[in-house]
């Protein structure tokens, strides 16, 4: 019902403003006419203060001709609606590919996040049931598995939520249970890491908290917003903010997250 009010709304006060601007331009085209014939009689060349009257009135006429034009074309590309208060959805968002969308009914039934790094997509399940699918953006490395600190790489394997922040920078976030058992061991074999930096992982894995962050092999790998229209983060899985809103409110801490090549 208020939307239908204020659509009404709209096209009474756009109809106004077209109306003032026409009847503007009338006026001027009517000064401007009979100026263009008395002075295209006369058999001599126009005198300075005649020429800039001249150009004065052919200027208001055109500037006023070009606000109708530019008026009476934004009318017809918004089909005479009201543009939403609210923001629109980016280029590649959920919303700006299937539309608007109902919402998801909370609480999930064993919700699971599946990213597809070589199709850039988050999948969100619940109950092994594909409920969403969500445009992201990954390391600025994007080949490959993560491997230490700094390499930009979104890291790859079975992982879970460890954390939710609803104050990030990058709008809201999900901290990623990274590093896993595998990049652990690896870590340790190649030498990155020492056995006791290798224990405090697999201790914090086994209890489902949060790895430490600190070690050569990296970490801070979060699920978060801020835009996913190119690979730009150092490693983390960017959507955009009314994706990540909405998984946000859906998935919480243990939230099993695979992330595959």
């Amino acid at each position: 019902m208020q939307s239908a009010k204020r659509t009404a709304e709209f096209k009474m006060r756009l109809s106004t403003v077209i109306q003032s601007s026409v009847s503007r331009t009338r006026s001027q085209f009517r000064a401007l006419s009979p100026a263009i014939n008395r002075w295209a009689t006369i058999n001599r060349p126009l005198m300075r203060t005649e020429r800039l009257i001249l150009w004065r009135m052919v200027k208001e006429f055109a500037n006023g001709f070009v606000f109708l034009s530019l008026l009476l074309l934004s009318a017809c590309q918004s089909n005479l609606s009201p543009q939403s208060a609210r923001a629109q959805p980016r280029e590649g968002s959920v919303l700006a590919e299937t539309g608007d969308r109902s919402p998801l009914k909370l609480p999930l039934a064993k919700p699971r996040i599946v990213v597809k790094k070589s199709k850039r997509q988050l999948l969100l399940f619940s109950d092994g049931k594909l409920l969403r699918t969500y445009r992201i953006g990954l390391g600025s490395s994007p080949l490959g598995d993560k491997v230490r600190e700094g390499d930009r790489r979104t890291p790859e394997g079975d992982f879970y939520i460890f954390t939710r922040n609803d104050k990030s920078a990058y709008y809201l976030s999900l901290g990623v249970s990274y590093p896993n058992t595998k990049h652990a061991e690896r870590g340790l074999r190649d030498g990155l890491i020492t056995r006791a930096q290798y224990e405090a992982i697999i201790a914090a894995l086994k209890s489902k908290k949060r790895p430490p962050q600190n070690t050569p092999l990296g970490g801070d790998i979060y699920i978060h917003g801020n835009g996913a229209q190119s690979d730009w983060t150092w490693g983390c899985v960017a959507l955009e903010n009314e994706d990540i809103r909405e998984l946000f409110n859906a998935v919480t801490v243990g939230t099993p997250v695979i992330i595959e090549p």
